[in-house]
């Protein structure tokens, strides 16, 4: 029976080793039965243009994890009506999973901040645990001078080897017409490559 169950959410535009790495990492360190990859439906926080299609980044996502048997890759977000909002998804979670002893929401240590300006935080906090991948080097020093004290109850902070990835990076080299074989799984790269994605256009 799956008991404790790790959420990776994120737009995965693309996905990439950085993300592979930080959930597998999280799997092993906290036992996680398994790592569910959530790509965001229409992410809240960015402007629709700026994001690839849901479809695309849930393929790509799909073909990412697929290798690796304790992961697996949700459509909760990418069918579901409206913006994307974390608190839903725990909820929905929660109520597929009626006997789990531990859910988690894994994320960037560097982005564990913006939780403090999700809907309902509150709420989530109390909902789940939350896993903050760190890099060599990163300071929590910022984070307790603005976190609470129950919201760090309910963080985590899990090293892992800094792997300096971006999806960002990702695309720009791609704009750029530079290789990012390396970077993601060849499956990834071949979706880019076969559908096109992230290219300039022509007339630029």
């Amino acid at each position: 029976m799956i008991s404790r169950v790790g959420i990776m959410g994120g737009t995965f535009d693309p996905i990439h080793f950085g993300h592979l790495l930080m959930a597998e990492e999280a799997r092993q360190a906290f036992a996680l039965d398994e790592v569910v990859f959530v790509p965001n439906g229409r992410p809240a926080h960015k402007k629709a243009y700026l994001v690839s299609s849901p479809e695309d980044r849930y393929a790509m996502t799909r073909l990412a994890t697929e290798s690796n048997p304790q992961f697996t890759c949700s459509r909760i977000e990418i069918d579901r009506p409206g913006p994307s909002y974390a608190i839903d998804t725990i909820r929905a979670f929660r109520e597929q999973y009626t006997h789990l002893d531990a859910l988690y929401f894994i994320t960037g240590a560097d982005a564990i901040l913006q939780i403090l300006t999700w809907r309902e935080y509150d709420k989530l906090v109390e909902a789940c645990q939350f896993i903050a991948v760190t890099r060599p080097g990163f300071s929590l020093e910022r984070l307790s001078e603005l976190a609470d004290k129950n919201f760090l109850d309910h963080v985590s902070f899990l090293p892992i080897p800094g792997l300096d990835i971006s999806s960002t990076d990702i695309r720009v080299r791609i704009h750029q017409r530079r290789s990012i074989r390396y970077l993601c799984p060849d499956s990834i790269v071949d979706y880019i490559e076969d559908s096109g994605l992230y290219r300039p256009h022509e007339m630029e």
